[in-house]
């Protein structure tokens, strides 16, 4: 398919943090961009304002004329939406070229020189810093980022077109829909076993993503993944190799060794090993591109950080307040060792909104686990996005496996009285559904009574 030729761009699905970038990517170049999605949100409400149409009725009298036209109109959906979608459906019959997200950046990046960066975790917060060290040293990139930079306030980069930066997803394999010079695995967790079946399944996509690379292409791997590559890691003989690691101040200081040079008193502003090794694998994927490495290093000490990954709301001497999308086991850990790391002694109380009842049912016990470190623990109901209930899978019965007498049911209506119950002094916001929403009320009301 030729998007030269496209006229009209019209998304199902459009409030989703990488549709939205899409949609942002078709209004910079000049297309007809409009929209359905389910909910009104910050998100759309931005999309709204830079003049894409967007409606929040499954109904095709809301889409505009222009949008009907077969011959000119590209129809981009996201799997989250079902097949069953009234407009979907009627552009499915009507003869329309219809394309899954993952489809559509295959085809924008496929004439660029393209990084991808994949992992069941760390890819929103690697592709950001990447897109950030090569913002910082001029070169011209279009970035589609999966969370909102701090950088740059937006999931969207256009700073040229020469190269490009995605995030290869592995849910239902939508990673192998791209074809990158250079691409990473962050991490090979067992996740998304309601699309794979098994972690050898999940496995097996990420080795098929890693033969996507171009001929003389380079992938990089978390040192210790099952995978071939070039590795990096902390304190460690990876090639790519974090050193002399010290916390001054709540930043990391390191020298940064790479398989040509040391560089001494390199600095990273945002907490968590698992952030400093998406640092790392960023600097690392960004020299292919000919930045200086002096230069990429001294980039990393200004990169802001992304909304909700490990995001601080409220940092004084009285309360932190730390907001996380953190919504699988091993996210919440990382959660946790950042969290006593850079605050140790202190009250740490986790609220944890459950996302997916498969996820949930897959994870129980390790969520049971990861959710006891914490000093007291308070429990959403589970956010089912895209699915329907499991019989038994309830956040009531995840409360019950967790080993910790200090944990609580709540629900969003009571959120706020619950946490200021609970007397923190460091407060953790996790989870990928609508607790997000919360955030900056919880911020405001914790702020007041400052």
């Amino acid at each position: 398919m030729d998007l030269k030729q496209v006229h009209n761009v019209y998304f199902i699905g459009v409030g989703g943090i990488g549709m939205s970038a899409l949609a942002r990517y078709f209004k910079f170049i000049n297309k007809n961009v409009a929209g359905y999605d389910k909910t009104e949100t910050p998100l759309t409400k931005d999309l709204q304002n830079l003049g894409i149409t967007i409606h929040y009725e499954d109904d095709k009298k809301n889409i505009a004329t222009e949008y009907l036209d077969a011959s000119k109109t590209l129809i981009v959906y996201t799997p989250a939406v079902p097949t069953s979608h009234e407009e979907y459906q009627y552009f499915l019959n009507n003869g329309f070229a219809i394309k899954k997200r993952s489809e559509v950046l295959g085809l924008i990046t496929k004439d660029t020189f393209c990084f991808a960066v994949a992992g069941t975790h760390g890819k929103t917060t690697t592709s950001s810093i990447l897109a950030h060290l090569l913002k910082e040293t001029g070169t011209p990139i279009t970035a589609f980022l999966g969370g909102i930079s701090e950088d740059f306030n937006s999931n969207f980069l256009l700073e040229g077109v020469d190269y490009s930066v995605v995030e290869a997803d592995e849910f239902d394999r939508s990673f192998l829909q791209l074809s990158p010079n250079v691409s990473c695995i962050t991490s090979m967790d067992a996740d998304h076993l309601d699309i794979y079946g098994t972690e050898k399944e999940l496995q097996n996509s990420f080795n098929d993503f890693a033969k996507r690379l171009k001929p003389n292409g380079k992938l990089f791997v978390r040192n210790g993944l099952p995978i071939n590559g070039i590795t990096y890691g902390i304190e460690d003989d990876s090639d790519f190799c974090i050193r002399n690691l010290k916390i001054e101040h709540g930043a990391y200081i390191f020298d940064l060794g790479t398989p040509d040079t040391l560089i001494t008193g390199v600095t990273f502003n945002k907490p968590g090993r698992h952030n400093l090794l998406n640092g790392l694998v960023a600097f690392a994927m960004a020299i292919q591109a000919g930045s200086p490495a002096d230069r990429l290093a001294r980039a990393l000490g200004t990169f802001k950080g992304v909304q909700r990954r490990f995001s601080y709301q409220i940092k004084n001497k009285n309360l932190i307040y730390i907001d996380d999308y953190a919504h699988h086991p091993t996210e919440i850990n990382a959660v946790n060792n950042a969290v006593y790391e850079m605050h140790p002694n202190k009250k740490v109380v986790a609220v944890f909104q459950p996302h997916l009842f498969s996820r949930t049912k897959d994870f129980v016990e390790d969520f049971a686990e990861s959710l006891s470190k914490f000093d007291s623990i308070l429990l959403l109901d589970i956010y089912p996005a895209r699915e329907k209930p499991i019989h038994g899978v309830t956040s009531e019965w995840l409360l019950g496996k967790i080993k910790n007498p200090n944990k609580k049911l709540i629900n969003k209506t009571n959120i706020l009285s619950e946490i200021k119950e609970q007397n923190p002094e460091v407060l953790v916001t996790m989870g990928a559904g609508d607790i997000g929403l919360e955030v900056q009320k919880i911020k405001k009301e914790l702020q007041d009574a400052d």
